[in-house]
């Protein structure tokens, strides 16, 4: 059986995303997560915090993926949701054109789902701040997507996010299903949403998508593996393709 290689790109101060997506594929014998770091540690507008999304940056980080020879590239991060989700289009072309690998990010595979399932009306759950999430409700409504309950905890840094408990997830979470949202979006790659989404599905009647779970679905998809074979982590991988 041939092997698989996801590489994944992540913020340095994570500790969320590298043991999550090791347990999403841990079904799958021939598929494996590679991973490598760029400086992140702080999430809002100041001209410091967006510097650290320079292309240039994730571009080294990217280049170290390539000498593993992954099939693929995700960038396992959520900052076009407030930087623009055009920055995620021209981040994936430069790594294809510098690598030769194709590439995809949490937000863009989030968008494209949400197209593919019809969603406009979504439900929000962050741990950001103010501005920050409305920016994201800002360019989601560009795309003509409208804030259906909306939660985020005004946090900014990033190592802080992935201390967020589960029990402050699903409480934010069922508030949000409250305003009876088509789906809603957990948007963050440092919280520890993704082995929840089962349970909050249930409780919610609605699809919950969280970022992680995102860039697998999408980074499987481009390796050529089905992501219908990720079971008991809710309808993404069962029911969207």
């Amino acid at each position: 059986m041939k092997r698989i290689l996801l590489g994944m790109l992540t913020p340095s101060s994570n500790t969320a995303l590298e043991p999550i997506t090791q347990a999403m594929v841990a079904g799958l014998p021939e598929v494996s997560a590679h991973f490598s770091r760029f400086k992140v540690t702080e999430i809002a507008l100041s001209d410091s915090a967006l510097a650290q999304f320079d292309d240039s940056e994730i571009l080294r980080a990217a280049e170290l993926l390539a000498h593993a020879k992954v099939d693929v590239i995700g960038w396992n991060g959520t900052s076009s949701g407030w930087l623009g989700f055009d920055r995620d289009v021209r981040l994936c072309e430069r790594i294809t054109a510098a690598t030769g690998i194709a590439a995809t990010t949490s937000m863009l595979a989030l968008n494209e789902i949400l197209q593919k399932t019809g969603v406009t009306r979504l439900g929000f759950v962050t741990p950001y701040r103010d501005d920050v999430q409305a920016k994201i409700l800002e360019n989601y409504g560009k795309l003509g997507i409208g804030s259906a309950g909306e939660r985020h905890l005004r946090l900014q840094d990033n190592f802080s996010f992935a201390e967020v408990t589960p029990e402050q997830i699903e409480e934010m979470t069922l508030a949000v299903a409250r305003d009876q949202p088509q789906a809603i979006a957990i948007i963050c790659t440092n919280l520890r949403a993704a082995p929840l989404v089962e349970k909050l599905e249930r409780a919610t009647g609605v699809p919950v998508y969280d970022t992680i779970a995102t860039v697998v679905w999408k980074s499987l998809i481009l390796a050529g593996a089905d992501p219908r074979r990720v079971t008991g982590r809710g309808a993404l991988f069962q029911r969207v393709t």
